[in-house]
């Protein structure tokens, strides 16, 4: 039997066995607070601030192996958070002589913030990986489907033609606008070091002769940037990181709505490739890649709103603004890392039926192209007449079931205009072929 305190996803099934799900688990969280630590001790060591060996005690007395997770969770309530217990530990896994270097001069929001963007920084790698693979396929399905007719809709109900090619280009536009926002924030991501109240002062007073050049030295030593500030309160990194998993998931939920909706029985314009099956009904394969992507959007929202909610943090450090942030920022990381790996499988396996949706361009008996129809009559019959025309046929062959093209010939007012070619749904697709190549030149 497993600890009681273990998640195993067993509610989550859009980000289980995803990269993400692995980089912000407990134990990855407890390795980014050891990696916190060992670099703080490194950083002073290279500014002479501490011993070289006290470096390489810390750095090896570091192992996630030799602390327990759930001890650290336990305890973390007498002290609001887990770095308190955690100092203790490695302090006597360092040893007597060493041990006084132990997390020396900073507070415990120093090392839980640099963890947190040390974890967001690991996870948002793969996250960018399973971006870049989903646009790419998106982007094959866009080529290929270039000029394949499809109805429009707009309102739920048929609007004009348009493409699967430019669904799909539009699909890896927002999907390259995640990729950029992710890659900008993740090259942002600073570590955090400012002491007690953000002044630095516990290093000056443990000898440091210029102690802002330590923060630069620390984050050198754990891959992130620099900060201009100690931000104990100031938590532009946390709210931008927010936006932008808010705006992945969301931007990946527009995938998943439209594949959704397509994939229904009475529309099957797509498939998904590897659909799931139901419990109850063995006919059944369902979308379940885009189910979960459309879960993860409608949840990252308001996960993001916590994280700027803590925006208002009071005084130099505060209580409670800063401690609601870990687990909706953990969760963002996974929603947005899980929504990134089923998009990239659903965009690789996407199934399209070219002639389903060619057939459904006939579902209006005509009234898809009412628009054209009536640009091409207007120079004839005048803009109002040919609009009345148009309502008035419109509605005949709605409640006739016959083609308006077909009605349209029988009207003496238009049976000179030869309307054969503005009456065909798939010659009707306006620019949308250009645009979707000027997509696509889009990197």
């Amino acid at each position: 039997m497993t600890s009681a305190d273990s998640d195993s996803g067993l509610l989550a099934p859009g980000r289980v066995a995803s990269p993400a799900a692995a980089e912000t688990g407990d134990t990855a969280f407890l390795r980014a607070l050891l990696d916190a630590e060992a670099a703080l001790t490194r950083a002073q060591a290279g500014l002479g601030l501490v011993p070289a060996e006290a470096a390489t005690a810390v750095t090896e007395a570091a192992d996630p192996g030799r602390f327990d997770v759930v001890s650290l969770a336990e305890r973390a309530r007498g002290g609001g958070n887990p770095v308190i217990p955690l100092i203790a530990d490695l302090t006597r896994a360092v040893g007597e002589d060493c041990g006084p270097y132990v997390h020396r001069g900073a507070t415990s929001q120093d090392v839980m913030d640099s963890a947190l963007m040390l974890v967001a920084h690991r996870a948002l790698g793969p996250v960018l990986t399973d971006l870049d693979r989903c646009q790419r396929a998106l982007g094959g399905l866009a080529a290929a489907h270039r000029d394949t007719p499809m109805p429009g809709r707009t309102l739920t109900q048929h609007a004009v033609p348009t493409t699967f090619g430019l669904k799909a280009a539009g699909w890896r536009s927002l999907v390259l606008d995640a990729r950029d926002r992710v890659t900008a924030v993740r090259g942002s991501l600073p570590a955090q070091l400012g002491g007690a109240a953000g002044t630095l002062a516990a290093f000056t007073a443990y000898g440091a002769d210029d102690a802002t050049a330590l923060p630069a030295a620390y984050a050198a030593e754990l891959g992130l940037r620099a900060p201009l500030l100690p931000w104990h309160t100031l938590r532009t990194p946390v709210a931008d990181l927010a936006g932008a998993l808010a705006f992945t998931a969301g931007a990946l939920g527009k995938l998943a709505a439209d594949v959704l909706t397509l994939s229904r029985t009475e529309v099957a314009e797509v498939a998904e490739g590897g659909a799931g099956g139901s419990s109850a009904m063995p006919h059944k394969a369902n979308p379940v890649r885009a189910t979960l992507i459309a879960a993860a959007a409608r949840r990252a929202p308001l996960l993001a709103a916590t994280l700027y909610g803590s925006l208002a943090a009071e005084d130099e450090r505060p209580a409670g603004a800063w401690h609601a942030e870990w687990e909706p920022l953990r969760d963002l990381l996974r929603l947005a890392g899980g929504a990134a790996r089923d998009a990239a499988e659903l965009a690789d396996d996407l199934r399209v039926f070219p002639d389903t949706m060619r057939d459904h361009l006939g579902l209006t008996h005509g009234l898809i192209v009412s628009e054209r129809l009536s640009a091409e009559l207007a120079p004839v019959l005048g803009r109002a007449r040919a609009r009345e025309l148009l309502t008035r046929l419109s509605r005949r062959a709605y409640e006739e079931g016959r083609e308006l093209g077909e009605l349209l010939t029988e009207e003496d007012e238009s049976r000179d205009c030869d309307l054969s070619a503005a009456a065909d749904p798939a010659r009707y697709t306006g620019s949308a072929g250009v645009l979707t190549d000027r997509a696509l030149e889009r990197p």
